[in-house]
C-alpha cells in the first residue's frame, strides 16, 4: 500500500492526561487496513515488516483487560486476525475497533486496555530499536517518575509499517520541539 492511500486511512488522537494515564502530546495513531493478509500464517507477515523497519522485541498475543501503559517506550500492535474494542487513554479516553490488518501504534505513556475481542482475536507487537517497555497501571505513585520517563523517550527513527518516510514521522516530529 502506497503513503499516499493510507493517509486517508489514518486517524490520529492526542489524548489528554486523566489524572490518572498521563497520556501523551504524541499522537495515538491507527492505521486502518495497512496490511493485506493472507496465507498461513499472517502475523509472519507482520512481524516480518516490523523488524525490516528495525522494530524488536517481537510478540504474539492480544491486549491486555485493564489499563496500562509503557512510560519507557512506543508500541505498536498490528492485528493479524479477529478483532477488538480497544479503550485507548484511560478511563475518559475514546475506543476504537481494530480488524486483521489493522496497525495502531501508541506513544509512550499512552493508556489501552481491551474492552472486548472475538475468540481467535491476535496482534504482534513490537517496540522501536533500543526501547525497552515497563508496565505501569495508573496506580498512586507512577508519577511523577512516569512522567520523566516518558519525556526521555526518543522518537522512533522509522515507521513500523513505511520506514524512515512513513507517516509516524510526519505526525510525531511536528509534536516535539528541537
Amino acid at each position: 500500500m502506497r503513503n499516499a492511500t493510507l493517509e486517508r486511512k489514518i486517524i490520529a488522537k492526542v489524548l489528554a492526561d486523566d489524572g490518572k494515564i498521563p497520556n501523551s502530546r504524541l499522537p495515538l495513531l491507527i492505521y486502518r487496513r495497512a496490511f493485506e493478509l493472507s496465507g498461513p500464517d499472517p502475523a509472519a507477515v507482520i512481524e516480518r515488516r516490523f523488524a525490516e523497519q528495525g522494530w524488536g522485541g517481537l510478540w504474539r498475543n492480544g491486549i491486555y483487560s485493564y489499563h496500562h501503559y509503557h512510560s519507557t517506550a512506543h508500541e505498536v500492535l498490528g492485528c493479524y486476525r479477529g478483532s477488538a474494542q480497544v479503550k485507548f487513554g484511560g478511563e475518559s479516553g475514546i475506543v476504537e475497533e481494530l480488524e486483521a490488518g489493522d496497525v495502531v501504534i501508541i506513544p509512550a505513556g499512552v493508556g489501552h486496555k481491551n474492552l472486548g475481542a472475538n475468540a481467535d482475536f491476535g496482534v504482534v507487537g513490537a517496540y522501536p530499536s533500543g526501547q525497552h517497555y515497563d508496565m505501569k497501571y495508573g496506580k498512586p505513585g507512577e508519577r511523577p517518575r512516569a512522567d520523566e520517563n516518558i519525556a526521555r523517550v526518543p522518537l522512533p527513527e522509522t515507521d513500523p509499517v513505511f520506514g524512515k518516510d512513513g507517516p509516524l514521522l510526519k505526525h510525531w516530529r511536528g509534536c516535539v520541539s528541537g
